[in-house]
């Protein structure tokens, strides 16, 4: 590894553990609550203690003013919901225009198990090898997500990590299976860092019990969207998921770190 790519993974981390938020899902969803003023949401997160966070290279010039001192990564391949299949994500980026809007990691979407994972293998061999030639550091977000494939199958999740490792990426993201114990298998099967995916918005608790579940089994942190970037309170939440991933907190005490209301 080179000096700069320390640097870049230090900018996206904090001793080892990540809480990145992804906002690149203008591209997939459109402006949905919470990303049609990203300058905002952006200042937020990063106010509430996220490590750093993640768009598509066009929203890089949104980004970067609001950041508070946070890294920044882009992600380089994308889809959208109302396109043929989501599952296709086809690359939107090279590692050069990362470099150009400033980014201190690059991110690849790929869908272990689907009908577009051979092409999405290639993809992300092909980036992995082009950043490190830059120094580089590269998330791969490696889901099990394909027919008769169940997304929440340690098994599938701990081949889709595996994968993520293979071809060379530096950090992996993937589903989480439910609960701590299962969840030690997905971990043991690389030794990459491991961050969960947030999924579908729950309430603060399922999402922070969520987090402490992974932390627990050994992952490094989350890499979390909806549920903090849709969130009445995106700073606060932020600040509590880093109570758990950074301070150690659990699930009750980072609610009342963060000052979040308890729900019924």
């Amino acid at each position: 590894m080179t000096a700069g790519f320390d640097a870049r993974l230090d900018r996206i981390g904090t001793d080892g553990n990540y809480l990145i938020v992804p906002m690149d899902h203008g591209i997939t969803m459109g402006a949905v609550k919470g990303l049609k003023d990203i300058e905002g949401t952006i200042d937020a997160v990063t106010r509430g203690g996220a490590d750093c966070v993640l768009t598509q290279k066009g929203i890089a010039p949104r980004v970067h003013p609001n950041t508070n001192g946070a890294g920044y990564v882009v992600h380089v391949n994308g889809s959208t919901t109302i396109g043929p299949d989501e599952n296709d994500k086809r690359v939107t980026c090279t590692i050069e225009e990362a470099i150009r809007a400033g980014a201190d990691a690059v991110s690849f979407h790929i869908n272990v198990g689907s009908n577009y994972e051979p092409k999405q293998i290639e993809d992300l061999a092909e980036l992995s090898g082009k950043a490190e030639r830059f120094g580089m550091p590269v998330l791969a977000m490696a889901y099990a997500r394909g027919p008769g494939i169940d997304s929440a199958d340690p098994e599938a999740l701990g081949h889709a990590v595996r994968l993520a490792e293979e071809l060379g990426a530096d950090i992996v993201k993937t589903g989480y299976s439910g609960d701590a114990e299962s969840f030690q298998h997905v971990i043991e099967s690389t030794r990459l860092p491991v961050v969960i995916a947030g999924g579908a918005r729950g309430t603060d608790r399922e999402t922070l019990e969520k987090v402490r579940g992974a932390v627990d089994a050994g992952g490094a942190g989350i890499s979390m969207g909806r549920s903090i970037f849709q969130h009445d309170d995106p700073e606060a939440i932020t600040r509590a998921v880093s109570a758990v991933i950074h301070e150690d907190a659990s699930a009750e005490e980072a609610i009342e770190e963060a000052g979040l209301a308890v729900e019924a």
